[in-house]
Formats: structure tokens, sequence, C-alpha cells
């Protein structure tokens, strides 16, 4: 098998650790391996297939004979450095939220829509879609194939590994004060985490909503190919170190009954029905934690309208919602486009 020269931008942060952890598991076909971060990383080596690999500093010389970059360093490091990849020959798959709106770079969720990653060629880069939209989107689609979803109504409840390191840690800390009768010390959200929940993810805008709320909405249309779903979300950061687990409200245009939901769900790809509350089944952030599918329980029809059903949607954010998707994504450009 062909094997490829692979950087990861952002390295050493949560998802950076994540991909390179996945890319070992899922023995992609490395010949090179280039870990990249920012100034503060320099003298740091991560492990990988049992060898310590150096962190070298990102700059634009970085992707110089690299074929595909592994981008998850923040904003504004892809827009400055994700089309000096794509000029360099690099293939570009990119976690943050950059490029996830631009017409010409597909948004990509294998199990949804695999064929856009044949539009990479338009820039030379393949973006990922926000965490909470990958496991929303993998529920909805086999459902939308058989029904036609016209409206989503969806709250999630978001791990705090979804902010990164610093976030993880604080809750931990504050934790810990918080069990010790201390003060807790707040620096990463706007208010304490530990025992808490806060209904604000990202920054407010004019519309009031928050701008994870309208990533959710506008990246499940781009990505089903079809602007007509109305999706209506409230995303709030709760006090779980991983997994994201979502309410999802659904309106369709044909009848399903919740079991022709459970038994579509059962057959879909990427997919776990954990659904028998009579055994207090149903899926969980602890036990997502590490898992590669979405698991999908509280299957039930909503008696307040006529096509309605409920579910419970719970993934591991950086996992699927993260690192997996971007190595499936690269699994599947190696096999049909650049081998």
């Amino acid at each position: 098998m062909r094997k490829y020269n692979v950087a990861v931008v952002g390295a050493t942060g949560a998802v950076g650790n994540e991909m390179i952890r996945i890319l070992e598991e899922r023995d992609f076909p490395v010949a090179d391996l280039r870990l990249l971060a920012s100034e503060r990383s320099i003298g740091k080596t991560l492990l990988y297939r049992g060898k310590e690999f150096p962190v070298s500093v990102l700059d634009e010389k970085s992707f110089d004979g690299v074929e595909i970059g592994l981008f998850s360093a923040g904003g504004s490091i892809s827009e400055r450095f994700a089309p000096i990849a794509a000029r360099a020959g690099c293939v570009v798959i990119d976690n943050t939220s950059a490029f996830r709106m631009d017409p010409d770079i597909p948004l990509v969720v294998p199990e949804v829509n695999v064929q856009d990653i044949a539009r990479y060629t338009s820039k030379g880069i393949i973006a990922n879609p926000n965490c909470s939209t990958i496991q929303m989107v993998v529920a909805l689609k086999p459902i939308h194939d058989r029904a036609k979803i016209k409206r989503v109504v969806v709250t999630t409840f978001q791990a705090v590994s979804g902010t990164g390191k610093e976030a993880i840690e604080e809750l931990a800390e504050q934790t810990k004060s918080l069990m010790n009768m201390k003060e807790p010390e707040i620096a990463v959200y706007p208010h304490r985490i530990a025992f808490n929940c806060l209904p604000h993810i990202d920054i407010f805008l004019e519309n009031g909503y928050t701008k994870e709320e309208m990533k959710m909405v506008n990246e499940t249309r781009k990505i089903m190919h079809d602007a007509s779903i109305s999706v209506t979300a409230t995303t709030v950061r709760v006090p779980v170190f991983y997994g994201h687990s979502e309410s999802v409200n659904i309106e369709t245009e044909k009848k399903i009954t919740a079991g022709e939901a459970r038994n579509i769900l059962m057959s879909a790809p990427g997919v776990t029905v954990v659904d028998d509350p009579s055994k207090n089944k149903y899926p969980l952030p602890i036990d997502a934690a590490g898992k590669d599918d979405t698991y999908v329980g509280r299957i039930r029809e909503d008696e307040s309208i006529a096509n309605g059903i409920n579910m419970w949607v719970v993934s591991d954010n950086i996992r699927k919602g993260a690192a997996l998707n971007t190595i499936q994504i690269a699994e599947i450009l190696i096999r049909d486009y650049l081998s």
C-alpha cells in the first residue's frame, strides 16, 4: 500500500493528540509524520508507534513534501496556513470553522455525504463540521432519506473538552476546590462550570443565538444538501469531561413510528442504538467516551404533532466529533482519489 506524508497542525491540543492516536489505531499508511504547533511547544515530543516525534513550529515552509494536512489549531491559524498548505500540494482536512460555509469547500461527514469529498480539488481543502452537528446529522440522515425531515429542534449538552485542554483542567480544579470548601477560580468560561450549566457556547449574535447554535443550523443544511430543513438550536455547556449529548426533536413529512425510526437507525452506518428504558438503557456520555459510533436512544413519538420523533443522541466530541471524522475523510481520500 502506498504511504503518505502527513502533518498534524495543532498536534499538542486535545484533538491533535487524538488524531495521532487514531492514525496509529487505524493503521493509517503514514510514511512521514510531521507534528506542528506554536512556539510554546518547542522542545516537546509526542509518541507515535512507540517512537517519540518532535513537535516543530508551524511556519510557511512546514508543508513542503506533505500530502495530507490534518488541521486543528484554531480558525485564524487555518485561515492563514491552510491555503499555503494547499498551494504546496497538500490536501487539507480542517477541523475549524474557517472554511465550513465556503460554497467551494466540501463540508463532510462520511456517513452522510461522502460523495462531496470529490470536490476537494476546488481549493485543496475539506472542512470538518462542528462536533455537535456531526453526531446529529449521522442520526438524522437515515431518517431524512426515509421520511424527509421538515424541522429539527435540538438542545445540546456539551462537554468541556469541546473547549480544549484548559477547560478540562478548569472543570477538574473547580470540582476539587468546591469539594474542599474553597472558592473556585474562573478563567475559561464566564461563570463557574463545575456543578453548573451554561446556556452559552461561543459568542452571542444579533439574532440572540450563539455562533455555535447557528453553526448547527447552517452546517446541517449544507451537509444534508437541503436548505428547506428548518433547524433551531440551544447549545449548553455542562460539567462533563468527554461526550456531547443532544435532545433532538424531528418533524417529518411522512409519518414514521418510533419502531420504524428505531429499525432505520439500527441499520444506519456509524450508529449504535441503545434504547431499552425498561432496563434503564439509554446512551450516556461516559459510555460513548473513547468510542467511534454515535449512540441513539429514548426514541419515541412526539405526541404533540402528527409526524414527530424525539431521540437522545450521544457521541465522543473529540473522537467522532473531530479527530475520527477527520481521519475517516482522509481514509476515503487516499482510497478513492489519491491512490
